[in-house]
């Protein structure tokens, strides 16, 4: 009979063992050596480690490990429920990788606030999302209820029901101003980041009309200035390409023959 494969979370040593292999033995290899089913060590691998990430995934995973690694995310883990420090860990990642990691310690605190106020804003949308079925479920007992004959209805209940959707929707109005407050701060916070659309398009005119803002959008910028390198370079060998062709011999239509381009270096003395 074959043996099964070991299955549960990975060992310390395991742990220890993978980190080694990762990266020169394929995974088929470490998976066989550990009696583990090949596509568990694959995971573990690209999503503990970082592994066989493009550049954009590996600094996001960077930022969330990074995340983890804070005193302060064991307050967070108290405050929060599983499900939104999850997408605390998502929002922080993507926020710190589109900044390229150039964040400043009070800065981190903004990121962090404008997060919470995120969640907290979630929260308010599911609050009237859950308040607005309530409101139409006892919309619809209300309905039942008076489409009996007056003296079958029980008034009592229908009191109860009509002071339940009273204090639901009051609660609608509230819930609706704490969105907007919440927004409305959340806005402030993402300006003093200077992460809106319109900053950041702000930063590349102003990097048009100057040479040091213009370096200075390269340096945070690596796509672009990766970029304008190839450009660069495309240029750099079409140039010598047609130098080699205009430094040779050229008969133009008079039957004249000579160098198009002609300079000490590549004058021919045939």
């Amino acid at each position: 009979m074959k043996k099964a494969m070991k299955k549960g979370r990975f060992s310390k040593k395991e742990i220890q063992f993978i980190e080694q292999e990762c990266e020169s033995t394929p995974y088929e290899e470490i998976a066989s050596s550990l009696d583990r089913d090949v596509e568990s060590v694959a995971n573990f691998i690209r999503n503990k480690l970082g592994k066989g990430l493009s550049e954009v995934e590996k600094s996001e995973f960077k930022a969330g490990y990074d995340l983890h690694a804070r005193p302060y995310w064991r307050d967070l883990k108290q405050q929060f429920k599983p499900d939104e420090l999850e997408m605390i860990t998502y929002h922080w990642s993507r926020i710190i990788s589109q900044f390229r990691d150039d964040v400043l310690p009070t800065e981190e605190l903004q990121v962090i606030d404008a997060i919470k106020l995120e969640i907290l804003m979630n929260r308010c949308l599911k609050e009237q999302g859950n308040n607005s079925n309530d409101v139409d479920d006892i919309q619809k007992l209300l309905e039942d209820e008076r489409k009996l004959d007056r003296d079958e209805q029980d008034f009592d209940r229908i009191l109860n029901l009509e002071r339940q959707v009273a204090v639901l929707r009051a609660a609608q109005e509230s819930l609706s101003k704490d969105y907007k407050d919440l927004q409305g701060r959340k806005n402030v916070l993402l300006k003093e980041l200077k992460g809106t659309r319109e900053q950041r398009i702000q930063r590349l005119e102003d990097a048009k009309h100057s040479f040091i803002g213009w370096v200075k959008n390269l340096t945070q910028n690596p796509d672009e200035a990766h970029r304008i390198g190839l450009e660069m370079e495309k240029m750099r060998l079409a140039m010598e390409q047609e130098q080699a062709r205009l430094s040779g011999y050229h008969k133009y239509d008079d039957g004249t023959i000579d160098q198009p381009f002609l300079t000490p270096e590549n004058v021919k003395n045939d």
